[in-house]
C-alpha cells in the first residue's frame, strides 16, 4: 500500500501578475499589471521564484484586496505572500485599509515580505502621525496570523518599534535574492567614456524637485548612447499613445514626454516585464537615477549602478543592501556619470550578501514558507518556464506613422471596441428584462448613446497623435 501524495502548499501572492502571464503592450497598459509602478513587478517575480518549490503552487492575485473574496482565499488556498514597498505613505493608506479588512477575515497564515514607510531623508516620520492608527490596525492583523513581520530596513524598523511592536525583521527586498546567496558585480572597464551606454531613471518627483533633469540633460549632452528607462503607467501611456489623462503627464523635462529630446530620439523605455527589463540592461555600462528598483534590475543584470536618494525608502535599501549611493540633495546638478561610476564600491553589497540571503530565508522558514535555493531546484523550473516564452518588447517612444506601428494599436482598439458593444448590448438587455416598460426606452436609448460615446473616448486616445504624425512637414 502507498501512501497519498502530499499536498502542494497553495500559496496566493500579491502581484499584479504572474511572471509567465504574456499580454500585448495594449493589453498590459489598459490592465496596468504593474499597479502603475514597474518596479513592483521586480519584487513581485522575485518572490514567485523563491516560493515555487516542489511542494508549492503559487498563484497571482492580480493585487485585489477584496474583503468578501476572504471566504474563497480561506478554501482555496493555504498562505498569503504580500511583498510591498513603501506602503506605509499618506498616498497609500486606503488601500492598506482594504488590505487590513481583507486579512481580518482570513484563517491562513499572512506573511508580508518587506514593507517600508515612507519618509524623508533624515528619517523624520511625523507625517506619518496622522496614519499611525491604520498601520498600527495592519500590522496588528498581520502579526496575528504570522510568526513576524519582513521590513526594508531600518527606518521601517524602528518606525514599528516606536509603536510598541516587537516581532520585527529586518529582510530587506525580495528582488535582491532573485538570484539566491550570490551576487556578481564588476565594473567592465575602467572609467567612462563618451562611447558608454549608461541607462538612467527617475521618478516625477526626484525631475521636478530635486533638480534631476538638470543632471539627466547634462548626461544626455556628454553620452549618445544614453537611454532613460521609465517605471509608471502614465509614462507608458506617454510613450506608446503619445498621450495620457493624468496631469502629471504634463511635465515636459521627463524624458518620457514626447517634447523631450530623449523622446524624439527613440531613447526612452518601460518595460512590462522584468526578464525583458534585465535582459535588455546587459548591454548597458552603468545604471544610475533615483529610482531603486531601476537599479536593482541593473544590478541584477551585472551592471554597476549608483541611486540617487531622494527620500527613506530608497536611503535605507541601499544602507541594507550596501548598494553604492548619494543623497540627490547632495549631488551637483552637473554631476558627470563618470565620477559616480568611478566611485561606486560593491563590496559591502557583494561580501554581505549571503548572510542577508540567509536572514532573509530564515524568516521565511520562521513564517511557514519554503523557498527555492534551499528547498527546491534554485530556480530552474522557474527559468525554464519563462524562457519558453514569447515576451512584449519594452514600450519604446511612438515617432513614426510607419503601417506596421499603426497596425497594432488600432488592432487593439478595434477589439476593445467590439468588446465595448458587447458588453452594452448585455447590459441593454438585461436592464430590459428588469426595467418597467417606462424605462425600457429610457434605459435602452441610454445603452444606445454608450457605443458612440466609447468610440469617441477610444478616438480620442490616438486621434491627436495620429494626426500629428501624418501631418506632412510644415
Amino acid at each position: 500500500m502507498t501512501d497519498e501524495p502530499t499536498r502542494k502548499k497553495r500559496i496566493l501572492l500579491r502581484s499584479g501578475k504572474s511572471p509567465f502571464d504574456v499580454d500585448s503592450l495594449e493589453q498590459s497598459l489598459h490592465r496596468d499589471v504593474f499597479a502603475t509602478n514597474a518596479g513592483n513587478l521586480i519584487f513581485s517575480d522575485a518572490a514567485h521564484k523563491l516560493l515555487m518549490t516542489p511542494r508549492a503552487e503559487v498563484s497571482s492575485n492580480g493585487i485585489r484586496t477584496v474583503a468578501s473574496e476572504a471566504a474563497r482565499i480561506n478554501e482555496e488556498y493555504d498562505a498569503f505572500v504580500v511583498p510591498l514597498a513603501n506602503a506605509f505613505r499618506p498616498t497609500f493608506e486606503r488601500p492598506l485599509q482594504r488590505m487590513t479588512q481583507l486579512i481580518k477575515k482570513l484563517r491562513i497564515p499572512v506573511v508580508v515580505l518587506g514593507v517600508g514607510a515612507q519618509a524623508d531623508l533624515q528619517y523624520n516620520a511625523s507625517r506619518l502621525k496622522p496614519m499611525e492608527p491604520t498601520v498600527r490596525e495592519f500590522v496588528t492583523e498581520v502579526l496575528n496570523r504570522s510568526a513576524s513581520i519582513g521590513v526594508r530596513g531600518e527606518f521601517t524598523e524602528q518606525y514599528l518599534k516606536d509603536m510598541g511592536f516587537r516581532d520585527v525583521e529586518v529582510i530587506g527586498c525580495p528582488s535582491m535574492f532573485m538570484n539566491g546567496d550570490t551576487f556578481q558585480i564588476e565594473k567592465g572597464a575602467e572609467a567612462l567614456t563618451a562611447e558608454s551606454r549608461i541607462s538612467v531613471n527617475g521618478s516625477h518627483s526626484a525631475v521636478r524637485s530635486h533638480g534631476l533633469d538638470a543632471i539627466i540633460r547634462q548626461a544626455h549632452e556628454r553620452y549618445p548612447h544614453l537611454r532613460f528607462v521609465g517605471q509608471n503607467l502614465l509614462e507608458a501611456e506617454l510613450l506608446h499613445w503619445r498621450e495620457t489623462s493624468n496631469p502629471i503627464g504634463a511635465l515636459t523635462s521627463m524624458p518620457t514626454h514626447p517634447s523631450h529630446p530623449m523622446y524624439r530620439e527613440g531613447k526612452v523605455r518601460i518595460y512590462v516585464d522584468p526578464a525583458t527589463w534585465i535582459s535588455d540592461l546587459r548591454e548597458f555600462d552603468f545604471s544610475f537615477g533615483s529610482r531603486i528598483h531601476g537599479n536593482i534590475a541593473a544590478l541584477l543584470a551585472g551592471v554597476p549602478s549608483t541611486v540617487l536618494c531622494s527620500d527613506s525608502r530608497t536611503l535605507e535599501l541601499c544602507r541594507y543592501f550596501g548598494i553604492p549611493h548619494r543623497k540627490i540633495s547632495e549631488t551637483p546638478k552637473n554631476i558627470d556619470p563618470a565620477e559616480l561610476y568611478a566611485a561606486a564600491d560593491f563590496g559591502d553589497l557583494v561580501n554581505g550578501h549571503k548572510e542577508r540571503f540567509l536572514r532573509f530565508t530564515g524568516f521565511m522558514e520562521r513564517n511557514g514558507l519554503e523557498n527555492t535555493f534551499t528547498h527546491g531546484d534554485g530556480g530552474a523550473a522557474f527559468d525554464a518556464q519563462l524562457s519558453k516564452l514569447t515576451l512584449p518588447p519594452a514600450v519604446s517612444p511612438w515617432t513614426d506613422s510607419d503601417p506596421a506601428s499603426l497596425a497594432g494599436r488600432f488592432s487593439w482598439m478595434r477589439g476593445r471596441m467590439e468588446e465595448l458593444t458587447e458588453q452594452n448590448s448585455k447590459l441593454r438587455s438585461q436592464l430590459a428584462k428588469k426595467a418597467s416598460p417606462v424605462s425600457i426606452k429610457v434605459q435602452a436609448g441610454d445603452g444606445a448613446a454608450a457605443w458612440p460615446s466609447a468610440y469617441r473616448r477610444a478616438r480620442r486616445v490616438v486621434g491627436r497623435p495620429v494626426r500629428r504624425l501624418l501631418r506632412p512637414e510644415q
